[in-house]
């Protein structure tokens, strides 16, 4: 009978412990493949094509405060800002405005914060500019923060080592 009882508590033990490491496990994976991962690969992009653009510029920088852009480059530049990096901080500002509750902190970091106010600076200038005429300076009023990078591709790295440990735990 003693057996029975302590086999019957080991089991409920190594059960709830097994459910808890599968709903953790499976949390981890929402995070990477709804919130993290796509972010981490969209900033990935948006470094790649920002090259490309330097590169058709033919300079490593696009803004200088002493140095206005020439047509041909504004209409280079502008024609970035339209098709790739626009849309691009679109996608990732409505990730994190719709899977806040994927985040790893409680708190947002500051640096989703800077990056949603950078996109939406230039977002409304930029449309103001389109549909009224009115010119602006061609750029967000806030830079775009490389901290916010930092921040989703250390976090990246973090959930895809801890998903390894928890898948190497259920094995």
């Amino acid at each position: 009978m003693l057996g029975w009882i302590v086999n019957n508590i080991w089991t409920t033990y190594a059960n709830s412990k097994a459910k808890r490491l599968d709903a953790a496990t499976r949390f981890i994976e929402r995070q990477l493949e709804e919130l993290y991962g796509p972010l981490f690969f969209l900033i990935i992009e948006g470094r790649r094509t920002f090259r490309d653009l330097l590169d058709a510029l033919g300079r490593n920088y696009v803004f200088q405060e002493d140095r206005h852009l020439s047509p041909d480059e504004l209409k280079t530049w502008l024609f970035w800002v339209d098709y790739d990096f626009l849309p691009r901080n679109e996608k990732m500002k409505q990730l994190l405005e719709s899977k806040t509750h994927l985040l790893v902190d409680a708190i947002i970091p500051d640096s989703y914060l800077t990056f949603i106010d950078h996109h939406n600076s230039w977002k409304v200038n930029h449309c103001r500019w389109q549909k009224e005429g009115v010119e602006y300076a061609w750029h967000s009023k806030i830079n775009f923060p490389k901290q916010f990078e930092e921040d989703v591709i250390s976090t990246f790295s973090r959930l895809k080592q801890k998903h390894s440990l928890l898948l190497a735990k259920q094995a």
